[in-house]
């Protein structure tokens, strides 16, 4: 894979980082979420009233009868660890998915900061690194470097780029 490819693929790289945090902030909320709801489960507690004996139509005493469901609560039980142990799966993938990218956004920053020209190494940092348009780097280089005699166009940032690239590769 050449440098120019790697570089470009930087900017997305970024973008898939920070969709791999929202994904894992909405799956730790998920699981947060499972959790309370068998904590809830636990507290359940049903209650019927049983009528004890009769004395011809009328009974002779109403018992108020309480307990938890066992039955439900286990299936839900194993549901839930189910449930549990696929979103922590998950979480640990896009976890390790997020390393790999910040290992290889750390390759292209220091490849950048190799690079032996100034004007080159910053243009390089404002275009990847900040994502600004060719336009945003020209006129930041020109603050940069005002006693320029030609000022920096987003033409000629682009086409210092090209070129070293070229060279490069």
């Amino acid at each position: 894979m050449d440098i120019k490819s790697v570089l470009t693929e930087y900017a997305d790289m970024k973008e898939e980082i920070k969709d791999l945090r929202r994904r894992v902030a909405e799956d730790r909320k998920a699981l947060d979420k499972l959790g309370k709801s068998i904590d809830s489960l636990n507290e359940t507690v049903v209650t019927d009233s049983v009528t004890c004996g009769k004395k011809g139509r009328k009974p002779l005493k109403v018992v108020k009868i309480q307990g938890r469901p066992v039955i439900s609560i286990r299936r839900e039980w194993e549901v839930y660890e189910r449930k549990r142990k696929a979103l922590e799966r998950k979480l640990e993938l896009l976890e390790e998915l997020e390393a790999d990218l910040l290992e290889k956004q750390n390759q292209v920053e220091e490849y950048i900061l190799q690079i032996e020209k100034s004007r080159i190494r910053t243009m390089f940092r404002f275009y990847y690194i900040d994502g600004l348009t060719w336009e945003m780097t020209a006129t930041k280089m020109n603050y940069l470097f005002p006693k320029k005699r030609i000022p920096f166009t987003k033409d000629s940032c682009r086409k210092l780029h090209d070129r070293f690239l070229e060279k490069v590769s």
